[in-house]
């Protein structure tokens, strides 16, 4: 049949077999493909994941990483990067699409394990710069012997602030993920009347669908009481911290020296800024202490006196506000 192939030695035909047996197939083909457009999706969303925990925008992806992506590829390892920057799905669209993903399943995954887990809850009420009302709800719990905290959700409260309207937000939102109000084993709020009233309170109704329910007093909200009320000597070194820090701000040249601090708006003495403010500003403060002290020599040598007078206290409370924001986070 083959004629032309008599002459041939015995390697030749044994070449012709082992090409055979190791030739492609489909179904090789198929899973190579596969596995080629897996590895891509995992790294579009693997990417996704780095930017939403960097709060960048979205189109950093198509204007930095995939560029630093390719300069890596082609500089150190000397490979075509075109072909494989292109594979990777990075638009602006699919990063808020691959997020949303994500979030939608980090939440599901949450319901479903409260749905048969005992847990505690913290409760928090922000207010908005609008003046809009937020309550904040946590949870922890102990999950492959590791203890775990997440948010549970954040919702706004459209009527008030009182007791009974926090605990029917509470109680809509477990109702609609089916996780029921018994797995609560203890709920830490955030001390204000309307939370712990004895009678009016959110924790007395919640009592009520939950009797056994430990009520614990928030321990943040004890360091915020602490941080309000200093000794008149310490209250004394702040005010003369945030006298400097205003003296400094109108000067155009000087006021750079706190563009880190967050100070937007001048600060009066009767209106002291939050504890994480202040945290942020008496740091970087006394980062800059020696260059401060240089500036009121010549601009005003009491004040600049009375600060270096309190350099201690004015160390001391940046470390205290500094542990404070620590235990906040």
């Amino acid at each position: 049949m083959h004629g032309d192939k008599a002459g041939k030695d015995l390697s030749y035909f044994q070449s012709l077999r082992d090409n055979f047996k190791n030739r492609k197939r489909l179904p090789t083909i198929l899973s190579s493909a596969s596995s080629q457009s897996s590895d891509r999706l995992r790294a579009s969303y693997n990417l996704s994941l780095m930017i939403a925990k960097s709060g960048k925008p979205h189109t950093i992806s198509e204007q930095l990483l995939l560029p630093a992506v390719s300069e890596v590829l082609r500089t150190m390892l000397h490979m075509p990067a075109t072909n494989i920057i292109k594979k990777i799905p990075l638009s602006n669209n699919t990063e808020q699409r691959r997020i949303g993903e994500m979030g939608a399943n980090i939440e599901s995954t949450l319901w479903e394990f409260l749905k048969t887990a005992q847990f505690s809850l913290q409760l928090d009420e922000s207010v908005l710069p609008q003046n809009e009302a937020l309550l904040l709800a946590y949870v922890q719990f102990i999950k492959g012997e590791k203890l775990e905290q997440e948010l549970l959700f954040a919702r706004e409260m459209i009527a008030d602030t009182k007791g009974e309207c926090v605990f029917y937000t509470v109680q809509g939102f477990f109702q609609e993920k089916g996780i029921p109000l018994t797995n609560i084993m203890s709920v830490a709020p955030d001390g204000a009347l309307s939370m712990v009233g004895c009678h009016r309170g959110f924790i007395s109704y919640l009592k009520r669908s939950v009797p056994n329910v430990l009520a614990v007093h928030c321990v943040i909200r004890r360091q915020h009481l602490v941080a309000k009320r200093l000794s008149a000597r310490l209250y004394l070194s702040l005010q003369y911290v945030i006298l400097a820090i205003n003296k400094i701000k109108k000067d155009p040249l000087k006021g750079s020296l706190f563009s880190q601090s967050h100070m937007t708006k001048k600060t009066r003495s009767s209106t002291v800024c939050s504890s994480t403010q202040r945290g942020i500003c008496l740091k970087r403060f006394y980062q800059l202490f020696q260059t401060v002290l240089q500036f009121f020599e010549s601009e005003d040598v009491k004040l600049g006196n009375n600060l270096k007078k309190r350099r201690g206290d004015i160390a001391y409370l940046s470390d205290l506000y500094f542990k404070f924001n620590e235990m906040n986070l």
